[in-house]
């Protein structure tokens, strides 16, 4: 639908009268020429009977160049009309036969996953339904009836309730969405920088990685940087180096011991605690990457966690956590109503009535230099 963003501008419609005066004042430019016989004529001119218009083409385009000019200072703007019938989306895994009773003769059926297929043709890949929903809630318009479907077993939840800015009429039924298949978890990479006199602690974290049957290296502080995808342990004293807070400003991740001193944040946080919830590792974020820090010394006497067998297996869970879980109870994820309207974004006409407006400027200026030149003796 069209619509205009600065009415306003309409005003300088009032322009139109400027050619109009232009062409009325305006006087043929003809040669005089003399007959004899024209001294028996009375010198007097008749006066004219009604108002006319010389170079018609000339005038018209200039009219139109004015009116689209006008358009142009109002910003007009097209929005697609969208339809207020009910929308039914069916979560796949859902039974179809009661699904397709949900659906009245005036309502549109699709599955609820990418793109949002017919319900009559495939589904597609699932998804996450939570993200499909918010998509979907921006795109209808506010008018419109929301109806979802869904089984009794969802996947891809995301810890919370959709907020919408609709009521939805949430109808569980048989049936459960397939389950994805869950992600290869991937050990991290060490590389561990040390000070001489951390040498003894590099053995922990050396059997780390051969319990995790991954890469590792240990050189001293002096050394090159590894690469980003790997988790660069630093045993050191002192404040942190401006090399390492780089790399964590632009997404690494970096593990210190107990004699680092990290810069003052109020997102800093316990990670891994032991049985009596004393903390073993603080993390905190900066920029893109994360900070993590070793509250104890690499000793058993006081980190007994060192000699515990699953200690590759927490400290694996603190440097790559594992995924949430999405698997959910549909009556667990029914959406909730107050979240403000989207307003869909219109697509402005300004380039097109600029590019119109300059063939109009053209076709003007070849026909006033056309009328001048036959205007010419």
């Amino acid at each position: 639908m069209p619509a205009l963003l600065f009415p306003l501008g309409l005003a300088a419609l009032l322009a139109m009268v400027v050619p109009l005066v232009i062409h009325l004042m305006r006087r043929d430019e003809l040669r005089p020429v003399v007959f004899a016989a024209l001294r028996w004529l009375d010198p007097r001119p008749k006066p004219r009977q009604r108002i006319r218009f010389s170079e018609w083409p000339l005038l018209i385009v200039r009219l139109l160049l004015i009116a689209v000019l006008a358009l142009l200072l109002a910003r007009p703007v097209l929005t697609a009309r969208l339809s207020d019938k009910p929308y039914v989306a069916v979560v796949p895994g859902a039974d179809l036969k009661a699904a397709q009773q949900a659906v009245g003769e005036d309502a549109e059926a699709h599955w609820l996953t990418e793109g949002f297929p017919l319900l009559s043709g495939t589904a597609g890949a699932a998804g996450e339904v939570s993200s499909h929903l918010r998509q979907l809630d921006a795109q209808l318009p506010p008018g419109a009836k929301l109806t979802v479907v869904v089984p009794q077993t969802l996947q891809g939840g995301d810890a919370e309730r959709p907020i919408l800015s609709r009521t939805v009429d949430w109808r569980i039924v048989a049936g459960a969405m397939p389950a994805a298949q869950p992600a290869a978890t991937k050990r991290p990479v060490l590389s561990v920088r040390y000070a001489p006199n951390h040498a003894a602690d590099v053995r922990w974290f050396r059997a780390v990685s051969a319990a995790w049957q991954t890469p590792f290296e240990a050189t001293g502080m002096d050394a090159a940087l590894p690469s980003k995808d790997q988790v660069l342990v630093w045993l050191g004293s002192g404040n942190i180096p401006p090399a390492l807070s780089a790399r964590v400003k632009s997404g690494g991740t970096v593990l210190v011991g107990s004699q680092m001193v990290l810069p003052p944040s109020p997102q800093r946080r316990v990670v891994w605690h032991d049985a009596i919830g004393a903390p073993l590792i603080e993390a905190q974020g900066e920029g893109r990457g994360q900070w993590l820090r070793l509250t104890r010394a690499l000793s058993p006497a006081v980190f007994p966690a060192l000699l515990e067998p699953t200690f590759p297996d927490q400290l694996a869970a603190v440097l790559s956590p594992p995924a949430p879980p999405t698997r959910v109870e549909a009556r667990d994820l029914i959406p909730v109503a107050g979240r403000s309207i989207f307003n869909r974004p219109s697509e402005e006409l300004t380039p097109w009535l600029a590019l119109l407006a300059a063939a109009l400027f053209l076709i003007e200026r070849l026909l006033a230099t056309a009328a001048r030149r036959r205007a010419a003796p």
